[in-house]
């Protein structure tokens, strides 16, 4: 049996050779997404309706947080990719160890601000009663280990630009599996409610950060190693920022988009509208997660192979990124129309109404699938690129003008399925803006 060896950077990506090496990242994306859909399953099922739209309803407060991580790594890991690419490993070690380390100051400046604010936080986003404790509780137990959620957002760039794609795959995995644990065990057998989810979350997100702290901070056999003096190297630091810009104003804007739903649905029907959406946005996270893995497995050989000027790659890369994309898309919707009978039920069988709710909204919605991986895969590529400024003007546009401006439209044109419909519209608005942005940059970066 012909042995499989490590896929390197600078390699010639063959169909095979570039989904083994993107597929742990993909899965790895997908155990990422499996926190806060593991507590709601738990939660929707033994603890109870309200509670289960708390966590929905707070849930964007904590990722507009969370993002800075995500942030820091894309944009990071396009800086690093390239040093790398340009034969500098020291350099790269240097800049890699200075992003760590402010993440995690970052990550404790915004835990005890987001501690102290919860309250007026979540009653801004329209809790109130006993869904505004129920948010303050989650939020609070969620953010104490906040700078361990940013690290683990980031490590998941930086595992695979150290050629580390496996090892960033079973740390994710780890943590997802002891989240589902933890889960049934507080919830389940201790009785802790609410408070059980979130202490799960919150102790399962710390050990995959440290596992990944520990390994950077010891010698190891990957490309990357944190050392102790980085030093601070300001033009770098702003770089990573507009850098991974787009993946902070991505974040931001789905946070934003979701407290917009949220607020839309609470007008229409109340609280049932606020459970149905986020059963569906579960299953969104998912399918998303698909892309967004690639997109993470796929820039860092981007970043390299410009770094290195191998025009040919690029191109190589480009076009079988697009093909695979968009049978990936069509594949998606064909999944998510036919489970959204059984996937619904999971989360509201218990409920006849919503149950209904759900399946409906779920099918209107998952025909954005078909046009989102390919803006995601275009604001990560030119992120990787080192073209910060074209990432973030895809993201900005596909999110804070094409999606807010649906959701506070449609409604008003087509009532509840305007909410629904709104994603696909964005979507499809996003892909042309991508296509165009592809089209006028393939002669200045050679991709195509």
């Amino acid at each position: 049996m012909e042995q499989v060896k490590q896929i390197q950077l600078s390699e010639h990506f063959t169909y095979k050779k570039l989904l083994r090496f993107v597929l742990p990242s993909i899965i790895m994306m997908i155990f990422t997404s499996v926190y806060s859909i593991v507590d709601g399953l738990f939660v929707s099922n033994f603890v109870g309706k309200t509670p289960f739209a708390a966590i929905n309803m707070v849930m964007p407060v904590l990722t507009i947080l969370g993002s800075f991580g995500f942030m820091m790594g894309a944009g990071g890991t396009a800086i690093v990719g390239r040093t790398l690419g340009e034969g500098d490993g020291e350099k790269a070690n240097r800049y890699f160890s200075m992003l760590i380390y402010v993440v995690i100051g970052l990550g404790i400046i915004f835990s005890l601000l987001g501690f102290v604010f919860m309250r007026p936080l979540a009653a801004l986003l329209g809790a109130k009663g006993d869904m505004l404790e129920f948010c303050v509780l989650y939020g609070r137990v969620i953010l104490v280990t906040l700078p361990f959620f940013m690290l683990q957002n980031s490590f998941q760039n930086f595992f695979v630009m150290a050629e580390k794609p496996n090892l960033g795959l079973a740390v994710t995995v780890v943590s997802g599996v002891l989240n589902i644990v933890l889960d049934a065990l507080f919830i389940l057998v201790f009785r802790w409610g609410l408070f059980g989810a979130a202490f799960a979350t919150a102790l399962s997100q710390a050990v995959g950060a440290v596992i990944a702290l520990v390994y950077f901070a010891r010698k190891n056999s990957s490309l990357l190693r944190l050392i102790p003096k980085s030093g601070v190297d300001g033009r770098v630091l702003l770089k990573a920022c507009t850098n991974g810009a787009s993946e902070m104003v991505g974040n931001l804007a789905a946070s934003v988009v979701t407290m917009l739903y949220n607020l839309q649905l609470m007008r229409l029907i109340g609280e049932d509208g606020v459970a149905a959406y986020g059963v569906i946005a579960y299953f969104g996270f998912i399918f998303s997660a698909i892309f967004y893995g690639y997109a993470v497995g796929c820039s860092p050989i981007v970043s390299y192979q410009f770094g290195a000027d191998n025009r040919a790659e690029l191109k190589n890369l480009f076009w079988k990124s697009l093909g695979t994309i968009g049978i990936t898309g069509i594949a998606m919707v064909l999944l998510s129309r036919l489970g959204a009978v059984p996937l619904s039920k999971i989360f509201v069988g218990y409920d006849t109404a919503l149950f209904e709710l759900t399946v409906h909204g779920f099918k209107i919605y998952s025909a954005a699938f078909l046009f989102s991986g390919f803006s995601v895969f275009g604001s990560a590529f030119f992120t990787a690129l080192n073209d910060g400024m074209v990432s973030a003007l895809i993201s900005f546009l596909r999110t804070f003008i094409f999606e807010i401006g649906s959701i506070l439209l449609l409604p008003f044109i087509f009532g509840l399925d305007g909410i629904w419909a709104a994603i696909v519209v964005a979507e499809l608005a996003a892909l042309i803006v991508t296509v165009f942005f592809f089209m006028t940059k393939r002669k200045k970066y050679h991709y195509a």
